[in-house]
């Protein structure tokens, strides 16, 4: 079993910056890489920045690239993300996850072990 722990979640103002950071505690060889998700209230969880383990395949959601940049630490279990320049839209639940199968990375069922998630609000 593999526990993921998210932190940095925050309230900040529009045009702000904040880390999330993620601990997974373990890193099965079976696994492809980690990532991150969003939701809010009455929406469907969204898929929002992935990368492998290796470093050498990273997704972005259109709607954050230029944005956010997520890095991965293979050997400590940890991947950030950084979010810059951040908007109201932006406000949501995000879901650290690890991934293991080999289909879209925008879809949910890909991503086997998630976080409990942390809260980022951006006010306007």
């Amino acid at each position: 079993q593999v526990q993921m722990v998210e932190s940095g979640g925050g309230t900040v103002q529009v045009g702000g910056s904040l880390r999330l950071n993620c601990t997974a505690s373990s890193g099965p060889r079976s696994s492809i890489g980690m990532g991150w998700f969003r939701q809010t209230p009455g929406t469907q969880r969204e898929f929002v920045a992935g990368i492998s383990w290796a470093g050498d395949f990273i997704e972005y959601a259109d709607s954050v690239k230029g944005r956010f940049t997520i890095s991965v630490d293979r050997r400590k279990y940890v991947n950030s993300l950084q979010m810059n320049s951040l908007k109201p839209e932006d406000t949501a639940l995000y879901f650290c996850a690890m991934a293991f199968g080999g289909g879209r990375w925008t879809n949910p069922q890909q991503w086997n072990y998630w976080g409990q998630g942390t809260q980022v609000t951006v006010s306007s």
